[in-house]
């Protein structure tokens, strides 16, 4: 006589992982689907171009790509104004404007003016070393001014008002 033994948990376990792996053949392999867009090329071992970025070379890509090159130059010659010159000579002028290749620079008293247009030829070749030959040609030292009642294009001859000060 045949008895029938319990049936164990590893038989029953094993016959469920026969049944899954059947049914599983059985089924048609689903195809992938591509995602509308370009094909990614991956970068490799180095960095690539969607990789974070210092800034720096994010500024510079920025400047050259919106042709902002001389204007950033313009802006070096007032924002290094010391360290161009110096901070023995830029503590005793500033610059003021710069205009077709012209910089007009302020001192501080007449005496400075005459030293800094003596000087001239020696602050144009720093700015030329630094900053670039095209961006500086000319510089026009003035000493300080006294202050003006003009206060437009227009102005009448005269002294000034005297009325406020009686």
């Amino acid at each position: 006589m045949s008895e029938e033994r319990p049936a164990r948990p590893s038989d029953i376990a094993r016959a469920a992982l026969e049944a899954a792996r059947a049914a599983s053949a059985a089924r048609p392999k689903p195809t992938r689907r591509r995602i509308a867009g370009p094909k990614r090329a991956w970068s490799g071992p180095g960095p690539g171009a969607d990789d974070p970025q210092p800034l720096g070379r994010l500024v510079d890509s920025l400047v050259s790509q919106q042709d902002w090159s001389s204007q950033t130059l313009v802006g070096s010659v007032f924002g290094r104004w010391d360290a161009i010159v110096g901070p023995d000579i830029a503590s005793h002028c500033r610059p003021e404007t710069l205009s077709e290749g012209e910089l007009l620079v302020v001192a501080e008293s007449t005496a400075w003016a005459t030293q800094l247009r003596l000087l001239a030829p020696s602050i144009l070749g720093k700015l030329h070393a630094q900053v670039g030959g095209d961006v500086v040609t000319r510089l026009r030292v003035v000493g300080p001014t006294a202050p003006s009642w003009k206060k437009g294009p227009r102005s009448v001859r005269g002294r000034g008002p005297r009325d406020t000060y009686g």
